[in-house]
């Protein structure tokens, strides 16, 4: 009895060495734990930890046939097992420091290609994809091509662990795990209106989860807030990073019974909504290595299995203190924000310049103004000039702060997307006093259902980034991003929003354009009015003076045969009367035509001088000056001799017949 227990250690001491030399875990108590959960199944625990490439290590149900019959033991198990006088010599062989156990061709299956299983969610849609590794990403898009009915120019694969890679990666060098959640962005392509409304998977994919871990070591509780898209994989690695249990040490309650594979997404996984209720544990070695599991518990384990363990904090540049904000006071200089600063503005010009001290010069453009001036230059501009308004609430006693800001708020292609599509206005509530300020002023803003939503965050949830779309009738935020995310999911959050908004914004455009349309023709119509009224002033103008003109030449027309006819009266009063035939006098009686053929005939005294002749002519309304006095033959112009001559003088007795002319 006391041989075979002693070949047993011996053999455990062995199946140790060989596991630890296969798989590089130097640390005894974490390779007695995994070789506990195999019953010490050497090749079952390797293929746990280390999945092959080119074959399968098949497990007999004896370890007697483990090993080949010429094989030996490796070099440290060699070393811990004690003297026997049973135990061959070791060989050349085993002088290696890390070693295998050669196993005999009929425990590898013949060489297969591994397969990798992805599960590709697109809006309501998902689909299963099966493929060899050294298939490349482009292979898998075109079948999703097929699948989804979507051109691999205007597809996003998005989700890989190892942030965005080209078409012509080959699946292999990414080092992925059998099962894996995939998602495809189309920002290109509008979504429809029924994908929009009647997508429960998609609204489901969209909502927020708050999970209630329990930590029951450090009797300690999370709530986290993952959007559905996250899937148990992560949160089990996020939980790592805060608890510090790698990913394959953890042990849970409170997932659902039906839940057997990590990569499912939380909105499929059937957990509550809006809030699920979770514990978490070490799963803790036996007894007699329990004492050295305690006093490693501070070592960070990063395991080469297939992405089971969170990622180190040094691969970012920053230390886990950093990382998660638990620095010493002493590394910030100054608040973000100082407290109850009377400008807005002063206010976010110091938040910008102690955010770049911190973070660097590569981040997003904050307005500086207040948030009512942030809103009029994101939502009350042309249609086409409008944007989405993101509203950065920062919190420095969240653990969550520094990676929010060092790698999601500073990754180029978050501030290149913000920069193009957002306003992004920023407010530090960290001192209370400027939280209280804040509520007041989104209160006044979007209404007390956002500033009641903000209240209702703690601490460890902030940052926040809320998204907020103008309308109409209000602003309504589209979307609330807190700190526990990833640039993949926090692009796809922002791409999600600007899908939303981009299809309110070609509605408001169709809708400005048509205003403007009936604007300008009723612009125009006005226009055509005020010419048409200006013609008919101008015409009633232009015939009003013509009137007037008329009134006046008529007014000077009458004056004139007014003054003639007065003339005319007066000459007529002055003339001599006319002399009988029978008088004593020389008396000459004269005939005149006037220009209608009518004639006049008058006795005159020999002695009277031609002017008595022209005053007797102008007083029947032909007057001197505008008429000629012609005689017949000889033809001559009385008008033209002197006024002061007599008819006798001028050959005008005893009588003589004239005719008017006009003069020219």
């Amino acid at each position: 009895m006391a041989s075979d227990t002693s070949g047993s250690n011996m053999d455990r001491e062995m199946i140790l060495a060989d596991f630890q030399a296969c798989t590089g875990i130097d640390n005894i108590a974490e390779a007695i734990a995994l070789l506990e959960l195999n019953n010490w199944d050497l090749v079952a625990a390797i293929n746990g930890v280390i999945p092959q490439e080119n074959g399968i290590l098949r497990s007999e149900a004896s370890q007697a046939n483990l090993y080949g019959p010429h094989s030996q033991p490796s070099a440290p198990a060699a070393a811990a097992a004690p003297p026997s006088s049973s135990s061959p010599p070791p060989s050349s062989s085993s002088s290696s420091s890390a070693f295998c156990p050669v196993l005999p061709s009929r425990h590898i299956i013949e060489r297969q290609p591994r397969m990798l299983n992805f599960r590709v969610e697109y809006r309501q849609r998902s689909v299963e994809v099966v493929l060899e590794e050294a298939s490349t990403v482009g292979e898998m898009k075109q079948i999703l091509e097929t699948e989804l009915q979507v051109p691999v120019s205007k597809m996003q694969l998005k989700g890989w662990k190892s942030g965005d890679v080209s078409d012509s990666t080959v699946l292999r060098s990414l080092h992925l795990p059998k099962n894996n959640s995939l998602y495809v962005l189309t920002p290109d392509i509008a979504p429809t209106a029924s994908t929009s409304q009647n997508s429960s998977l998609q609204e489901s994919l969209n909502q927020n989860f708050l999970l209630v871990i329990s930590h029951r070591e450090a009797q300690r509780d999370y709530s986290l807030n993952f959007p559905g898209s996250r899937t148990i994989q992560e949160v089990k690695r996020n939980i790592s990073d805060l608890t510090n249990i790698p990913v394959r040490h953890q042990q849970w309650e409170g997932w659902p019974a039906t839940v057997t594979d990590d990569s499912v997404t939380l909105a499929a996984s059937g957990i509550s909504y809006p809030c699920h209720h979770l514990s978490v544990c070490r799963r803790f070695s036996p007894a007699n290595t329990r004492e050295q599991f305690e006093e490693c518990t501070d070592v960070h384990m990063v395991s080469d299995s297939e992405g089971d363990d969170f990622e180190d904090a040094s691969e970012f540049g920053v230390d886990e203190a950093e990382m998660f904000g638990m620095g010493t006071s002493g590394c910030r200089k100054s608040p973000m924000m100082p407290e109850n600063t009377e400008n807005e503005g002063d206010a976010l010009l110091h938040f910008t310049a102690e955010f770049s001290t911190r973070y660097g010069d590569c981040h997003p453009v904050f307005f500086i103004g207040s948030l009512e001036a942030a809103s009029q230059e994101a939502f009350y501009g042309k249609a086409r000039d409008r944007k989405l308004l993101a509203i950065y609430l920062h919190n420095d006693e969240s653990v969550l702060t520094n990676v929010f800001c060092s790698q999601m708020m500073c990754a180029e292609s978050i501030v290149s997307y913000l920069s193009q599509n957002f306003i992004t206005w920023a407010w530090d509530v960290t001192k209370e006093a400027n939280k209280a300020r804040l509520l007041t002023m989104c209160t006044r803003h979007f209404g007390s259902v956002v500033a009641q939503t903000i209240r209702t965050y703690k601490t460890d949830q902030f940052p926040l980034l809320l998204i907020v779309m103008g309308k109409r009738a209000s602003n309504e935020v589209l979307n609330v991003i807190q700190g526990n995310t990833t640039v993949d999911e926090l692009m796809m959050r922002l791409m999600g929003a600007m899908e939303i908004f981009t299809a309110q914004q070609q509605e408001d455009i169709k809708d400005e354009d048509e205003r403007e349309a009936r604007e300008m023709v009723k612009r125009e119509q006005d226009e055509a009015y005020r010419l048409s009224l200006e013609a008919d002033r101008k015409k009633r103008e232009a015939q009003e003076r013509e009137e007037a003109e008329q009134v006046r030449l008529e007014q000077i027309r009458k004056e004139q045969e007014e003054e003639r006819e007065a003339i005319r009266l007066s000459l007529e009063q002055a003339l001599p009367p006319e002399p009988e035939e029978e008088s004593g006098e020389p008396v000459s009686k004269l005939r005149i035509r006037t220009p209608s053929g009518e004639f006049l005939e008058r006795r005159f005294l020999g002695s009277c001088k031609l002017q008595v002749l022209f005053d007797f002519v102008a007083s029947k309304g032909y007057p001197w000056d505008e008429f000629k006095l012609l005689t017949t033959f000889p033809r001559r112009n009385i008008t033209q001799m002197d006024p002061a001559w007599t008819l006798l003088e001028a050959k005008l007795f005893p009588q003589e017949t004239l005719f008017l002319e006009a003069k020219e």
